[in-house]
C-alpha cells in the first residue's frame, strides 16, 4: 500500500478540484492519506475532509507560522479535539526560525503544549522544524524527559546532529519530494542514515512537488516519485521500500486500523 503521511487537502490551492485530486490519488494507488492541521482555528475544515473520506485521516494542531494567532493555546484544547475518531496525530507543530512569522518565544511555548498533548493522548507528534536545530533538540529532549511520546520529524531537511538526537528519542522521519531535488544532496545523505524501520513518505501537497513534477502544484498522486527516490537512496527494491514505509507508518499511526 502507498501511504501519503502528510497532505494539505483543505488548502485553498485545492479548493476548486479537491475531489479530482483525491480521485487521482486513488487511481495512482494511494491507499491512505493523513490530512494535516495547520491551525486549530481551521481544524473543522481539516477534519471534514477526513470525515467525508474513509481513506483519509486527520491531525490537530497549529503550525509554527500560525502560533501567533493563539499564543495562549493550551494542551487541553488539543486533547479535547483529538477525541474525534478520525484524529490520529498532534500537529503540525514546531519551530520555524527561517521565516519567523510568529515570535520565537511564542512558537516555543505553543510547541511545548503540543508535546504535552502528544504525551497525554498517546498520539504521535508531527513536527516541523527549520533553522532551529539546537532549540528543537533541547525542547524535545526536555519534554521527553518529562514523559515519553512518539514523534515524527516531517519532511526532514535539518542537520545531521538534530537527526541523531531525534533518532535517540525514537523518532520517525518522513521523506518528501525535496529528496528528488538536484541541490538536496545533504538531505539525501541524511536519509541514507535514518533508522530503516522508522522512515515514511509524504508529498506535503500542494507544496514541494517532486522531480519530474517540480514547478507544478503537488498532489498525492505524485507520491510514487518520492518512494522511488527513497528506494534508490537506501538501495532498496521498490517493493521493499513500499513494505518498509507501510510497516513504519502503521507502527507510528496506530490509531488507524491496518487493512
Amino acid at each position: 500500500m502507498l501511504i501519503d503521511s502528510h497532505v494539505n487537502l483543505h488548502a485553498p490551492q485545492v479548493a476548486e478540484d479537491r475531489q479530482s485530486v483525491i480521485d487521482r490519488a486513488r487511481a495512482a494507488g494511494i491507499g491512505l492519506m493523513v490530512n494535516i492541521s495547520d491551525k486549530v482555528s481551521t481544524f473543522d475544515a481539516t477534519y471534514a475532509v477526513a470525515e467525508e473520506n474513509p481513506d483519509i485521516w486527520a491531525t490537530v494542531g497549529t503550525h509554527p507560522h500560525e502560533a501567533k494567532e493563539n499564543p495562549g493555546l493550551k494542551a487541553d484544547v488539543l486533547i479535547r479535539l483529538a477525541e474525534r475518531p478520525r484524529v490520529v496525530g498532534i500537529g503540525e507543530c514546531g519551530l520555524d526560525f527561517h521565516y519567523d512569522l510568529s515570535p520565537r518565544e511564542v512558537q516555543a511555548a505553543v510547541f511545548r503544549q503540543h508535546c504535552i498533548a502528544a504525551r497525554e493522548t498517546g498520539l504521535p507528534l508531527v513536527v516541523h522544524t527549520r533553522e532551529a536545530d539546537d532549540v528543537m533538540a533541547q525542547i524535545l529532549e526536555e519534554e521527553h524527559a518529562a514523559g515519553p511520546f512518539r514523534l515524527l520529524m516531517h519532511c526532514y531537511t535539518s542537520g545531521p546532529e538534530l537527526a541523531r538526537r531525534c533518532a535517540a528519542l525514537g523518532s520517525w522521519f518522513s521523506v518528501s519530494g525535496i529528496a528528488t531535488f538536484k541541490a538536496a544532496q545533504e538531505v539525501r545523505d541524511i536519509i541514507a542514515g535514518m533508522p530503516a524501520d522508522r522512515i515514511i513518505v509524504e508529498t506535503d501537497c500542494p507544496y514541494l512537488a517532486p522531480v519530474p513534477m517540480r514547478g507544478r502544484r503537488n498532489e498525492p498522486a505524485f507520491l510514487p516519485h518520492v518512494l522511488a527516490k527513497l528506494a534508490e537512496i537506501r538501495g532498496w527494491t521498490p517493493e521493499d521500500a513500499e513494505q518498509r514505509t507501510e510497516d513504519a507508518f502503521f507502527a507510528l499511526f496506530d490509531r488507524i486500523p491496518r487493512p
